[in-house]
């Protein structure tokens, strides 16, 4: 059935300081937030999403809260000051049948990924890439140089996660895949265009997500690496344009309220806000 959002109502978040000192200052920083809802299910369970990411799942289908991770920006590697970091962030919440709790539907949710200060990054995953195979990630930090010192992600990217994703015609050794037959977990048979895959195997794809930016214009670059430590050309994008949610409001306050006029005015506390 995948993610209902029917029936769900209330959802609030809270930030959860790490630290608070005396006089009511607090630590905000790692970012933690609560999320609280209420549904109208008995028999379901729920997921949070964040930014359009799975953040987790609940145990129990009574269960209407959750602890979540709140993500912040990169701009740390961009020499940005911490009151730049923060950025919107979307907290949403589903709910899903018990067995589908572990089920990452991030894909179906499909938001722009300009709006969120990410960048996605889709790759064919074609079957002359090897196994073994790693990509590397690299931007130019908004400078229009692309640093090939510093990848982009923290960790190599694997082409080939099972070696039972790459298609073949049983050409690996007897049962050393799925059943002794190679590709049994490839993307299949002429899903592809007529004459775009190898013997009808789609070319499938596979695809990377990166941190939040500040708005700008970025160029990225990818560089695959095998098993011998050999590395392909960079595979550079074109210049990509960010442009994040503005940062929200905070340090807000009731200045006022006419009740006749069902009017409320706020106010903000420059001298908290850094303005």
């Amino acid at each position: 059935m995948g993610l209902i959002s029917s029936g769900i109502e209330n959802v609030r978040a809270f930030e959860l300081p790490c630290g608070i000192w005396a006089g009511g200052e607090y630590v905000a920083s790692p970012q933690i937030a609560l999320v609280k809802w209420r549904s109208s299910w008995s028999d379901k369970f729920y997921q949070v999403y964040v930014n359009g990411q799975y953040a987790g799942a609940t145990v129990h289908n009574q269960q209407r809260q959750m602890l979540v991770p709140i993500p912040t920006s990169s701009g740390l590697r961009q020499g940005l000051r911490p009151d730049e970091l923060e950025l919107p962030v979307r907290i949403e919440v589903f709910a899903v049948e018990a067995e589908q709790a572990d089920t990452d539907f991030g894909d179906e949710l499909n938001y722009p990924a300009g709006l969120s200060g990410r960048v996605k990054i889709t790759m064919l995953r074609g079957q002359n890439l090897p196994i073994g195979a790693t990509c590397q990630i690299y931007f130019d930090g908004g400078s229009g140089e692309i640093d090939y010192d510093n990848p982009l992600n923290d960790l190599p990217i694997r082409i080939w996660p099972a070696w039972q994703d790459k298609s073949g015609f049983g050409m690996s050794s007897f049962g050393k895949s799925d059943f002794g037959y190679d590709s049994s977990a490839a993307v299949g048979f002429g899903r592809g265009s007529f004459g775009q895959c190898q013997f009808g195997f789609d070319a499938d794809t596979f695809e990377w997500k990166g941190p939040q930016l500040q708005a700008g214009v970025y160029k990225f670059a990818v560089i695959i690496t095998n098993q011998a430590g050999n590395q392909s050309n960079a595979i550079e994008t074109e210049p990509i344009t960010v442009t994040p949610l503005p940062k929200p409001a905070e340090q807000l306050s009731i200045f006022s309220f006419d009740k006749q006029m069902n009017q409320l005015v706020l106010k903000i506390d420059p001298s908290k806000t850094g303005g």
